[in-house]
């Protein structure tokens, strides 16, 4: 039997030619996402239609925040910015990898690309160079949008970018590898979506996304602190939001080395289920 469909498959050829061939991975996957129509729309268009949503909808009821005064706070798109992004990053690395590669799964793109010279590496690497990539790109615009067409201030200080630049990195990388994990689950390409979204929807309600986070019952912030996408929301609430809401947290704090330590758990759990569950060929083919 070959050990082209096995998950312990060696490395094809040198060092060298691995990352040759995932760089060149790298640009052909983000062309064919951009090609893609409802690739596009559901991950990359989405976190703005959401943004402009929100502000729309719920920009009438004043600034979130504001003091018994009358004073400060701020408004429904400067709240719902940092969750967005968070989304944003979800959607490009859980959602559009795992329902990919499970379509790849099932229309033999992989069993085709397992009797190439690729090496699960360079194929990894290119999924995820494509998710930095538009991630990246997705991020740039929605802050330019925020910033020119919904008058969001952002921040001036640079620990806050620093701060933006690492939560981002590890958000995106982290969704990547979990996609790539994910996509094991759906048993064909047809079913992929109606696994995933269901998954990445409900996290994204009560991870703080699309409802106030300090709101929602215990149980549920209880239960959303097990998953990703409510420390990658945290992080950006203490890049975007000032430091009063840190208050509105669960411990009262943004707790930056508490979502850096829950990040990086992920990372890890990420990264050893991808290379333990990625096969060229479904095991039951």
């Amino acid at each position: 039997m070959s050990t082209a469909g096995t998950a312990t498959t060696p490395a094809r050829g040198s060092l060298g030619r691995i990352l040759r061939l995932g760089a060149t991975r790298v640009g052909y996957e983000t062309r064919v996402y951009f090609r893609t129509p409802d690739s596009v729309f559901f991950t990359f268009l989405f976190p703005f239609i959401m943004l402009g949503i929100f502000t729309a909808a719920f920009g009438a009821a004043g600034n979130i925040g504001t003091a018994p005064d009358g004073s400060g706070g701020i408004s429904v798109g400067a709240y719902y910015l940092p969750g967005m992004l968070a989304a944003g990053m979800l959607l490009s690395g859980v959602q559009n990898l795992s329902v990919d590669i499970a379509g790849e799964k099932s229309d033999g793109t992989l069993k085709r690309l397992g009797g190439t010279p690729l090496s699960p590496l360079s194929y990894f690497m290119g999924k995820i160079g494509q998710v930095l990539v538009t991630g990246i790109l997705q991020a740039g615009l929605l802050l330019l949008v925020a910033r020119f067409l919904l008058d969001i201030e952002l921040p001036s200080e640079p620990e806050k970018w620093l701060t933006f630049a690492w939560v981002f990195l590890f958000g995106v990388i982290t969704c990547a590898f979990l996609g790539i994990a994910l996509s094991a689950l759906p048993r064909s390409g047809k079913s992929a979506t109606a696994v995933v979204i269901p998954i990445v929807l409900v996290l994204q309600f009560i991870s703080g996304v699309y409802l106030q986070f300090y709101v929602l019952p215990e149980w549920m912030q209880n239960i959303a602190s097990l998953f990703p996408l409510k420390w990658m929301a945290q992080g950006m609430r203490a890049v975007f939001l000032p430091e009063g809401f840190a208050s509105l947290e669960p411990s009262g704090s943004f707790d930056l080395p508490l979502v850096a330590l829950n990040l990086a758990v992920w990372l890890g759990v990420g990264l050893v289920l991808s290379r333990l569950t990625f096969r060229w060929i479904r095991r039951d083919s």
